[in-house]
């Protein structure tokens, strides 16, 4: 008998609440690494209404109008239409950020310090972190959140292009795909939610979402007769953004991932300097995972690590290839230790992630993507791993 499932996963748009504080995070972390590559930064954006709050720890030497960053990653988004309660130019800011701890400090830097077991670098926080990839998808991805992202994308592609002018910032997808034998053939239900302005008919809308955003990027051979189409279903989406909800740095952090597909260790990514390795673990853990699934050591791969603050090496890593691996697991876990090099300061030298890359990953996912500067995309160690598992 088949083993039949439906997996969904979901996505948010450049203006979804959450996802404005996150570019804002990663903004400002951006223009910390552009004039200081060893900043340390933990930029944490609440917003709400018409008001921005940053805070949490930066130590940098980076000298910058943190005011015109924000102004500008808001202006990037789309929040500049007359209407919006949340616009670029109008938004009041508050700056709640500070140095970085000197007990934190101590234990990231590569210097020896009165209890430290180490003077190498060490992780900038304990915890555990998750890579994955799976054969699904060309990106390696899990295919309910590559086409929730691929939705997303193409709707702000039209609104940021002036396809549709009744198109608002804000947005979520989601897509529902049905697994026969764990493998995905059609998709069930597609949702769509965008904000709009108050003048355009649910009926054009919905015209308008099915034929230039679904039927352009949903496969013709993933949609059946029966495939559910939800599009705007509440009816009415005119208030959102800011001012409809609250948004949080970090909220997202299963649309950043594998859309609920792989597991998750629960750090957030979004204004975090490469010294914190729930951002730079979780990157090298895709970079595993990916390499093993495209050096055809298995269909599906999920890696995890953890690690001590202060501490330079993990202390575990395991893998899992849920039985699709060709060769044993041990081997594939002899094989990554001897081809990678899983301490901080390795993993940032290795990914090359002292650079003002992030504004790349904030939106769409950190995963998946195809960006000569996102470097934990590559599939530069097959041949490594497959010398290493003989």
């Amino acid at each position: 008998m088949a083993n039949s499932y439906i997996f969904s996963s979901e996505s948010v748009g450049e203006g979804h609440p959450d996802k404005v504080c996150d570019t804002i995070s990663d903004a400002i972390l951006d223009a910390c690494l552009a004039q200081d590559r060893h900043s340390r930064v933990a930029c944490e954006t609440f917003v709400k209404s018409n008001m921005v709050c940053v805070g949490g720890e930066i130590t940098t030497r980076a000298k910058f109008d943190y005011e015109a960053v924000i102004r500008a990653a808001i202006r990037g988004i789309g929040y500049v239409n007359d209407d919006d309660i949340f616009h670029a130019d109008k938004v009041f800011i508050n700056n709640y950020l500070t140095a970085q701890s000197a007990d934190i400090a101590q234990g990231v830097d590569a210097k020896a310090a009165a209890g430290k077991a180490t003077a190498e670098q060490g992780a900038g926080d304990q915890g555990l972190m998750f890579g994955f990839a799976c054969d699904e998808t060309p990106e390696l991805m899990p295919a309910p959140i590559m086409y929730s992202h691929r939705l997303g994308r193409q709707l702000t592609k039209l609104r940021k292009g002036g396809t549709a002018k009744w198109l608002r910032p804000d947005a979520k997808t989601q897509v529902s795909i049905r697994y026969e034998n764990n493998k995905p053939v059609k998709i069930t239900s597609v949702v769509v939610s965008t904000q709009h302005t108050e003048s355009v008919s649910n009926k054009t809308i919905r015209d308008f979402i099915t034929k230039q955003v679904i039927e352009k990027v949903i496969p013709k051979r993933f949609l059946a007769r029966d495939t559910q189409l939800l599009i705007n279903p509440t009816g009415r989406f005119v208030v959102g953004g800011p001012e409809g909800d609250s948004g949080l740095t970090g909220r997202k952090i299963i649309v950043d991932t594998y859309g609920g597909m792989g597991r998750h260790g629960g750090g957030a990514f979004s204004g975090k300097d490469p010294s914190k390795v729930d951002r730079s673990a979780a990157y090298m853990g895709r970079y595993v995972a990916k390499n093993i699934v495209a050096a055809g050591l298995a269909t599906r791969c999920e890696i995890q690590f953890a690690y001590a603050i202060g501490y330079p090496k993990p202390v575990s890593v395991h893998i899992d290839t849920f039985g699709t691996n060709t060769v044993s697991e041990a081997k594939i876990l002899r094989a990554v230790n001897r081809v990678f090099n899983f301490k901080p300061a390795d993993i940032v030298k290795q990914l090359k992630l002292l650079r003002p890359i992030y504004s790349l990953t904030t939106n769409y996912g950190h995963f998946g993507k195809k960006h000569k500067d996102i470097t934990w995309e590559k599939i530069d160690k097959i041949a490594p791993l497959q010398k290493a598992v003989k």
